[in-house]
């Protein structure tokens, strides 16, 4: 629900706040006040496109507010799913929606305190609000629509979803059929490249990041001799071999070190330092014994540089993948998706033929569901046309509503399109002669039969804007607009602008445009807002006459009282 909507520098409105409640609200004013910005605003907050003539002159600048109530728990939860997606919050069930266009013609968008792309907004905006203009009048001639109406009246909209799903399923496999035989000799060549191509890969087998792993492995390697003899000189050095010339030391180094320790011992009775320094040599001869053999065992880690070859050999096989990418990583990605485009163009026999059976089998049962949409349309016709007659009857039009529903006899794959097998076409009986929509309806027809088509097919919880929909009428036809419209409300929110009296006395909240001053430029400002009873009285008398007079006054609260008596009975 719309519960506040603030304007600024939008037309001919400086700055306006307007607040709306539950039920009906109507909106007047003077021929050029700005009545129709609220409606312009509100299109802006619904994502439409953004018109640099509408900023105002003298002006940078227009911006457009709204706060919307929803229930997250309820109805709202996608609304509200949405904006947690964008970033914002809630505050107490309330969402800010803003809009500002500049003179240059570019626009902002912001929801719940995030910017965001207009279209984000129209999503938005399109679970809560539903705007009918008189251009949607002439839109209500269009067979899409006129189907799409048909369809929501007989909750026919999933199956119209499902039967699209069937139809991309089957038009995707007949592409495929089409291409694999059109083009049977070029993938042929294809797919047998591709096999060579496969062949070549699987044959080396490649692993994840292989190539990486080479080039460390081989790194280690080319320093292996390095290594090695340094950890045999070590050795020699500590065990007793020249490293140099091979021959044996005289004295190993751990003997040597052992005789010392002893000499040292042997004499420790007369000196006591003596022994405490054998003790030292015997540590450090035990130390020197362990690190003989960590350099032994890590002399035995050093791979045998024969194994470099090895590698070597491996990483240039490697190397040949690179026709299909930079790394091994890439290669396997390629191989996968190879195969898979080999599975795709397959052109054997047997292929042809597994696959024009799935294309007759989705062909079959996509048809079968354009059957049974086009049965219920055909059923939901007569009801839909009889509840759109009574309604526009009640509208003072002498007319019969029709549906004509024509399906295709025996319908094949070929026949069935978008929305199936059926067209819709409106049609308006009058003088016992039946003619579409398009052709003989007049404006005010037209309104009539758009507020019939939104009595039946209103849901609830919405709020509905309608700009003028009552244009083209007046009288008693101008009365029941006005309490269809008041019935309407009962379920959901809507907006009126107007300039009919009789529409207006029943609303429940009156909402006024009113020129305010103009500047010294001519430049008119105007001001937005709620009236109170006396004030709705008096703005009542101007619409019916033009003036405020005791007679206008008077034939405005017999409207009031007539609307409110008609409103209690709802």
């Amino acid at each position: 629900m719309l519960t506040e909507l603030q304007i600024r520098n939008l037309g001919v409105i400086e700055e306006a706040t307007a607040d709306f409640a539950d039920g009906f609200t109507v909106v007047t004013g003077e021929t050029g006040a700005g009545k129709t910005m609220v409606v312009t605003g509100l299109k802006l907050l619904s994502g439409a496109r953004a018109d640099a003539q509408r900023v105002r002159g003298g002006t940078d600048r227009a911006s457009v507010d709204g706060v919307f109530c929803i229930d997250p728990a309820g109805s709202g939860a996608k609304s509200a799913a949405l904006v947690e997606e964008v970033g914002g919050y809630l505050e107490d069930g309330e969402v800010v929606v803003s809009r500002s266009v500049n003179a240059s013609g570019r626009s902002r968008a912001h929801l719940a305190g995030r910017t965001v792309a207009a279209g984000v907004l129209g999503e938005f905006t399109s679970r809560l609000l539903t705007i009918h203009g008189q251009s949607d009048q002439l839109q209500l001639t269009d067979p899409v629509r006129q189907l799409r109406s048909l369809d929501r009246y007989a909750g026919l909209d999933d199956e119209r979803r499902a039967y699209r799903g069937l139809r991309r399923h089957w038009a995707a496999l007949a592409r495929d059929l089409q291409e694999r035989t059109s083009k049977r000799r070029e993938l042929a060549l294809e797919a047998e490249t591709l096999r060579h191509a496969l062949d070549r890969i699987d044959a080396l087998d490649p692993q994840p990041q292989e190539d990486e792993l080479l080039k460390e492995q081989i790194s280690r390697l080319q320093d292996a001799d390095d290594l090695r003899a340094a950890a045999v000189g070590a050795l020699g050095h500590i065990d007793g071999a020249d490293p140099e010339s091979g021959e044996e030391a005289a004295v190993p180094a751990a003997e040597a070190l052992g005789l010392a320790a002893s000499a040292l011992h042997a004499v420790a009775g007369s000196d006591a330092r003596f022994g405490e320094l054998g003790d030292r040599l015997d540590a450090v001869a035990g130390e020197l014994a362990d690190i003989s053999g960590d350099i032994g065992r890590a002399l035995g880690d050093v791979a045998d540089p024969e194994s470099l070859e090895g590698l070597l050999q491996r990483q240039q096989e490697l190397r040949e993948l690179r026709t299909f990418a930079v790394d091994i990583d890439g290669v396997l990605a390629w191989r996968d998706e190879s195969r898979k485009r080999l599975d795709s163009i397959d052109v054997s026999d047997d292929v042809l033929e597994d696959l024009r059976a799935q294309v007759g089998e989705a062909a079959s049962a996509m048809v079968a569901a354009a059957r049974k949409l086009a049965s219920a349309r055909k059923k939901a016709a007569d009801r839909f046309a009889a509840e759109v007659t009574e309604e526009i009857r009640g509208l003072q039009m002498a007319a019969r509503f029709r549906v004509e529903v024509t399906t295709v006899a025996a319908p094949t794959a070929a026949d069935c399109g978008p929305d199936g097998i059926t067209t819709v076409e409106f049609q308006l009986e009058q003088g016992g002669t039946a003619n579409s929509l398009a052709a003989t309806a007049s404006g005010g027809e037209l309104s009539r039969v758009m507020l019939a088509l939104e009595v039946i097919l209103a849901g609830t919880g919405r709020t509905m804007v309608f700009d003028e929909v009552d244009s083209g009428v007046g009288g008693r036809a101008a009365v029941e607009i006005g309490r269809r419209l008041a019935r309407l409300a009962v379920h959901n929110q809507v907006i009126v602008v107007t300039h009919l009296p009789q529409v207006a006395a029943f609303a429940d909240a009156h909402v006024h445009v009113a020129k305010a001053a103009e500047d010294d430029g001519g430049t008119v400002r105007s001001s937005v807002r709620t009236l109170d009873d006396a004030e709705r009285v008096e703005e009542l008398s101007r619409m019916l006459a033009g003036l405020e007079s005791d007679t206008g006054r008077a034939h405005a609260e017999e409207l009031l009282e007539t609307a409110a008596q008609a409103k209690a009975v709802m």
